[in-house]
């Protein structure tokens, strides 16, 4: 990172400027029908305690059996984070009161979980690649839900999310900005989607991010004391939260206090984190191996057929959209940040094949790759709601483009006729035919128009003959005079001819 980068990141303080030192831990529901220890249901928005076996509720004499589907989807986890994957693992308790956790204990990992270190690279929107350590990925249970706001003298408990698998994934203090660790929770969900092992549905709880905020003066080498800021699920909230645990640390140093260690909230109604409790250390927890489980075991022939059989992940996606179809890194990045956003792209472009290969595959998949990006993003963010939800299918939109690349409609006819796919479905071929929508590329038919617009304006042609750039006001007018069906291209070879340019 060269200096000038470095420096943009630092908080500036009465005392000079400040470092922020940020490390997350990333609870990921795994995707699962059954939770890690029981046969009970994950499903989401069930009758409260619906979803609760005998293990979740911790009766006598139940034992806990492991579900191997939520092992595998933690190996593949490891595998898409280039992370080391340990074949031998333990299930140790971790021990704490709270009503909704039945057992009196969680069901975790301490000092042997089933992954090691790895790393995931964050691309900024700056260019700057920035490399995060994995410092470990561990299995263990999620807790039930306490309800406050049910009745006016008691809470209530919800025990369907109790032991549901969650990986807990732990990053190294690698981050040095809210904008950075916003950027490392979007790429991490984005792995986790493209590989099927979680869904990333954060108003759900399927990921949530507990974010470490410490600071320091630039150059120093030690971390300072740091504050744990609990269940974020927002990636919004989590940059929020973090910016405003910097300034409230570096406020309290320049006043001559000490951080103490604790365990914050974020109240995402005010923007500010406020304080929960003092911070627990793995001894307050009594971590021992849970005499109920075994160790587990992982055959190397089983974490091969999991390594082989992987999906193409974001980052080997945005190579292949470079190399392959010429696109730059900037128009990649975006594209394979969202799986289903990537999906759409190819889908579209693989119905345009044939033009690909007649017109060049790097100005089709830029042209896909612009419609998707522009029209359709921002149509989506209009009506909030996500890719796979798009009422305009890849197919239509390949339609549509094929259209305008055979010069049956210009750019502004299919941008209308987008919307009106948007709102009412249907082919954009039937569309054009219905309502008149195809472009005029017959010469004689605008040459009345342009003869016209040139006979009133005078003084514009004279202009145009000394400075050619100028035809385009008269571009505009003729298309304008069309109802947008003059043929650009065709109105611009014609003005230069009757100008003489």
């Amino acid at each position: 990172m060269d200096a000038a980068a470095k420096k943009s990141k630092l908080i500036k303080g009465t005392t000079g400027d400040w470092e922020v030192v940020i490390g997350l831990e990333v609870h990921a529901q795994v995707t699962s029908e059954a939770k890690l220890f029981s046969g009970a249901s994950t499903a989401f928005g069930g009758e409260p305690n619906s979803h609760v076996s005998l293990v979740d509720a911790a009766m006598p004499g139940m034992l806990p059996v492991i579900n191997a589907e939520c092992v595998r989807q933690a190996v593949r986890t490891g595998l898409g984070l280039k992370a080391q994957i340990n074949l031998k693992s333990v299930f140790d308790r971790k021990n704490y009161f709270y009503p909704d956790l039945p057992q009196g204990y969680q069901i975790s990992q301490y000092k042997s979980p089933i992954v090691g270190e790895g790393e995931v690279l964050v691309d900024m929107p700056d260019g700057e690649t920035v490399r995060v350590g994995i410092e470990r990925l561990h299995l263990e249970q999620d807790a039930g839900k306490s309800l406050h706001d049910q009745n006016p003298s008691m809470s209530l408990v919800d025990l369907n999310r109790a032991g549901v698998a969650l990986m807990e994934i732990v990053s190294k203090p690698d981050l040095r900005s809210a904008d950075e660790a916003k950027a490392y929770v979007a790429k991490l969900r984005a792995i986790l989607r493209y590989l099927g092992t979680c869904d990333g549905d954060m108003e759900k709880g399927s990921l949530r991010a507990d974010v470490n905020v410490s600071v320091r003066k630039p150059g120093e080498q030690k971390y300072n004391t740091r504050c744990e800021i609990k269940n974020l699920n927002s990636i919004n909230f989590i940059g929020q939260a973090a910016q405003y645990e910097a300034r409230r640390q570096i406020d309290i140093l320049e006043d001559g206090g000490t951080i103490e260690q604790e365990t914050r909230l974020f109240d995402p109604d005010k923007g500010e984190t406020r304080s929960m409790r003092s911070k627990e250390e793995a001894h307050d927890y009594r971590y021992f191996p849970d005499p109920d489980l075994l160790p587990l075991e992982l055959s190397p022939a089983l974490v091969e057929d999991l390594r082989n059989n992987l999906p193409e992940l974001p980052d080997e996606k945005k190579a292949r959209f470079m190399r392959d179809l010429g696109m730059n890194e900037a128009n990649a990045a975006v594209l394979v940040s969202d799986k289903d956003a990537a999906h759409f792209f190819e889908a579209a472009l693989a119905k345009l094949d044939e033009k690909a290969k007649k017109m060049g595959v790097p100005r089709v998949a830029g042209e896909v790759s612009k419609w998707v990006q522009g029209e359709l993003f921002a149509a989506l963010n209009r009506e909030g709601i996500e890719v796979a939800d798009s009422p305009v299918s890849p197919e239509q939109m390949a339609i549509l483009l094929w259209l305008m690349f055979d010069n049956e409609i210009n750019t502004t006819m299919a941008k209308d006729i987008f919307k009106i796919i948007w709102s009412e479905g249907g082919d954009p071929r039937t569309i054009v035919e219905q309502r008149g929508l195809k472009q005029v590329t017959d010469l004689s038919a605008i040459e009345k128009i342009v003869d016209d617009i040139l006979a009133k304006n005078p003084d514009k042609v004279a202009d145009a003959k000394s400075n050619p750039k100028a035809i385009g006001w008269f571009v505009g007018q003729v298309i304008k005079a069309s109802g947008g069906k003059a043929n650009p291209q065709a109105v611009n070879d014609l003005l230069k001819k009757k100008i003489g340019i």
